[in-house]
């Protein structure tokens, strides 16, 4: 936990972002929010992928507050549960996906802290990469009051046991075509399910695209797409919060 406490002050101080310490019950949340925090602006809430809080993460807060949003970076698993390889973080990013409700719970408590950071209420939207946009795609069917949420290369997956309810979030999912984690009954039952939710819905795929392919530490990045999926990111965003 020390050791992850010093990680996060280390890169706060560097990226000038700042920790926010916030509790579920006894359990300890550090999340990051951008540094015009306590303004009234629009909120963005990010949600990371499965290995916690990481450098994709905190760029796109960085950007975004350029972009005239305060932006809060989301702990979902808390303090001394940070997965340390990639099979904890299996592991850990299971437990929420198969628990959605825990899942939507920790979503639901960054989401007070973005407000309580000074973002309109009514301007809310959560972005979430890998693990972190399957939690956006959960926050739309949980109708935590968002007015929009973005997937970027997230699990599409839901539990067919689970009923389709309405949705009133806008949704934008950004897709990569080659994404092997991501099967095209996963893909053809959101569509189902974005009908059924009667929710205003739009995919975007890219091409030659592998799962991570926003990511520029990852062997699947791809440049050229990441560049268009974040002009879209903006677009999307400012056609829903602006």
């Amino acid at each position: 936990m020390a050791t992850e406490m010093t990680d996060l002050q280390n890169s706060t101080s560097k990226n000038e972002l700042k920790l926010i310490t916030y509790k579920d019950s006894e359990q300890v949340l550090n999340g990051l929010v951008s540094s015009n925090a306590g303004k009234k602006l629009p909120g963005i809430l990010i949600l990371p992928a499965w290995k916690g809080i990481d450098d994709e993460a905190k760029n796109a807060a960085l950007e975004l507050e350029k972009q005239g949003y305060i932006a809060f970076i989301a702990d979902i698993y808390g303090a001394g549960n940070i997965p340390r390889d990639i099979d904890e973080a299996s592991k850990s990013s299971k437990y929420y996906k198969q628990n959605h409700k825990e899942y939507q719970k920790r979503i639901s408590l960054a989401l007070k802290e973005l407000k309580q950071c000074g973002a309109i209420p009514e301007k809310i939207a959560v972005i979430g990469y890998c693990f972190g946009g399957t939690g956006a795609l959960e926050a739309a069917r949980g109708n935590l009051h968002l007015t929009a949420v973005i997937s970027i290369h997230g699990g599409l997956a839901k539990d067919p046991g689970r009923k389709n309810n309405s949705i009133t979030s806008k949704i934008l999912v950004l897709h990569p075509a080659d994404d092997i984690t991501v099967s095209k009954e996963d893909y053809d039952n959101l569509i189902s399910e974005m009908n059924d939710s009667n929710a205003d819905w739009q995919i975007i795929t890219y091409g030659n695209s592998k799962h991570t392919f926003t990511n520029p530490k990852s062997p699947d990045y791809n440049l050229t797409m990441a560049n268009r999926a974040w002009e879209h990111t903006l677009m999307f965003l400012k056609n829903t919060l602006k």
